[in-house]
C-alpha cells in the first residue's frame, strides 16, 4: 500500500504538530493502522500549495471559502479531501475495517461534535492566542493577521490576564463539566461505553491542541479536573491510534 499524504501546518514545538483538526485524522489514521506521511506547509503557503495540488476550498461556518488544512491526499485511489470530517467520512468508507462510525452513530457523532464546538467556541479565541506564539515567523505574521480580521480585535485584546481571561476559563471549565456528563451517561471509558468512535477522537484532538499550544501550567489545569479524566481520556486515545 502506498503511504498517504496529510498536509499539517508546522509549529516550533518538538513534533511540529498542533493543530487539533490536523490531529482528528492524524488519530484516524493511526487507528486504521494506515501507512502515511506529513507534508509540512507554512499558513502563507497553504492557498498556493493547495491550488497546486488541485484541492478544494473548504466553506467555512459564516459560509466563505479558503484554502485550508488538512487535506487528505490517497495514491491509492486518487482521491484528494479536504476538511477532517470529510477526511474520516472517506477514510471510514474506502478503509472500513476498524470502524469510527459503528453501529450507525454518524449522525449522533456529527451532534455531539456540533455540540462541543458551541460549548468550546466562546473561550477558543485564549488558545487562539497561545497558538500564535507557537508557530514560526512566517506563519504567525499570516495568523495572526486573518484571526484579528475573524475577531475584529487586536491579538493583544483576544485574552488579556484579568477578568477576560477568568471568563475564557469559566467557559472552557463548563464545557469539560458538561462532556463529563455525557461520557458517564454509559459505563466504559469512551462516550460509546466500551465502543470507541470519532466521538473520542474529536474529544480527544481538542485536549492534544490545547496540551500543545497551553503553557505547561494551564494544561496541568485542564489535565488536573474531575480526577484526571482529560489527561487520561487523551492518553487513551492516542494508545488506541498509535499515537504512543
Amino acid at each position: 500500500m502506498i503511504p498517504l499524504v496529510l498536509y499539517d501546518i508546522p509549529s516550533k514545538l518538538e513534533g511540529k504538530y498542533w493543530s487539533d483538526n490536523v490531529t482528528k485524522s492524524r488519530f484516524v489514521l493511526g487507528y486504521k493502522g494506515l501507512p502515511f506521511q506529513v507534508e509540512w506547509v507554512e499558513f502563507p503557503d497553504i492557498a498556493p500549495r493547495m491550488k497546486e495540488i488541485g484541492a478544494r476550498k473548504n466553506k467555512l461556518a459564516d459560509g466563505t471559502e479558503m484554502y485550508t488544512l488538512p487535506v487528505l491526499s490517497d495514491p491509492n485511489t486518487g482521491a484528494l479531501v479536504t476538511d477532517s470530517w470529510e477526511i474520516a467520512e472517506y477514510l471510514e468508507k474506502t478503509y472500513p475495517e476498524k470502524p469510527i462510525f459503528s453501529h450507525k452513530s454518524k449522525g449522533l457523532i456529527r451532534a455531539f461534535t456540533t455540540a462541543i464546538v458551541k460549548l468550546v467556541q466562546p473561550a477558543a479565541i485564549f488558545p487562539i492566542l497561545r497558538a500564535s506564539q507557537i508557530l514560526d515567523e512566517r506563519s504567525a505574521e499570516c495568523y495572526i493577521t486573518t484571526r484579528e480580521v475573524m475577531f475584529k480585535a487586536k491579538i493583544s485584546e483576544f485574552s488579556p490576564e484579568g477578568p477576560k481571561r477568568d471568563e475564557h476559563w469559566a467557559i472552557i471549565e463548563r464545557a469539560f463539566t458538561t462532556s463529563k456528563e455525557w461520557y458517564a451517561e454509559e459505563e466504559g471509558k469512551w462516550l460509546m461505553g466500551d465502543v470507541f468512535s470519532y466521538a473520542d477522537i474529536f474529544a480527544a484532538s481538542i485536549l492534544s491542541w490545547l496540551r500543545r499550544v497551553l503553557h505547561e501550567d494551564e494544561w496541568e489545569k485542564i489535565a488536573s479536573w474531575h480526577d484526571g479524566r482529560w489527561r487520561e481520556l487523551l492518553t487513551d486515545v492516542e494508545k488506541q491510534c498509535n499515537r504512543i
